[in-house]
């Protein structure tokens, strides 16, 4: 009897290759079949075997995407047929990565599973403009949540999230900014907060907005930012460089009307 081949799901990181850890390279380069997302960066698929094939499952919010019980029998066959499987996804496979849904699905069909962290996207792009999810003078703690739920009810409490003061990182959220902007200000949340929206985080092609909560859909639609973007909402976006520098153009400019 044949042996029976294994799968790992792997955090490919934001983008930045240099980003990967040890564990994650190791995979890619043990790999005999990999199932790759969209966002992950060509240039760490480049890092895989030259003889390893490569299989495209991507899965983006409003765009046509491979049916994710595809994607599980796919990585069930390839195991069975003994291959060294790695599942490549962008971020980390636990952030909403679908990663625990796979691992349950392979683990029901006695395959051996791996799991490879990878620096999330929400903890990469703010870094990226020196902004902190916690600060002891602003935030003591962050929360991580989808702007893009499976239905209706998985919607975010965003009165709540308003009221928890907490950081807010959020992911497919641009599409629906304005709901999640209405929501919070609803709760509570003071319209002169501010945000940070962050596209292709750590990509030679990354682009950011600075705003305030109040101008957040405005700003967005004159910006051209688009997904996949990260949404910072909290005072700690004051430690952005960029942010320090509007402020005291701000202060300047109103001195001078003052004058």
């Amino acid at each position: 009897m044949s042996k029976q081949g294994n799968v790992t799901l792997v955090g490919a990181g934001p983008g930045d290759p240099d980003l990967l850890t040890i564990k994650a390279l190791k995979a890619i380069e043990a790999a005999e079949v990999l199932l790759i997302d969209d966002l992950v960066n060509p240039a760490i698929l480049a890092l895989a075997p030259a003889t390893a094939r490569v299989i495209q499952v991507g899965k983006r919010g409003g765009c046509e995407s491979t049916p994710q019980e595809f994607i599980e029998r796919l990585m069930i066959a390839e195991a069975r047929a003994g291959h060294r499987v790695v599942r490549l996804k962008g971020g980390d496979p636990y952030m909403f990565g679908r990663g625990g849904e796979e691992r349950a699905s392979l683990r029901a069909q006695g395959i051996d599973v791996d799991v490879v962290p990878g620096i999330s996207s929400g903890l990469a792009a703010p870094a990226t403009l020196g902004i902190p999810l916690t600060h002891r003078s602003w935030s003591q703690g962050v929360s991580f949540v989808t702007g893009h739920g499976k239905d209706a009810a998985s919607e975010p409490n965003w009165a709540a999230l308003a009221r928890s003061k907490l950081t807010l990182v959020v992911y497919m959220g641009v599409a629906r900014c304005e709901a999640i902007q209405a929501g919070l200000l609803a709760g509570g949340m003071d319209a002169d907060t501010p945000v940070a929206v962050v596209q292709s985080a750590t990509r030679e092609h990354q682009r950011q907005l600075l705003t305030t909560l109040g101008e957040l859909p405005q700003a967005l639609r004159a910006s051209g930012l688009g997904s996949p973007s990260i949404i910072v909402i909290g005072d700690v976006v004051r430690c952005a460089d960029a942010w320090q520098s509007l402020s005291a153009q701000a202060m300047a400019e109103q001195a001078r009307a003052v004058g």
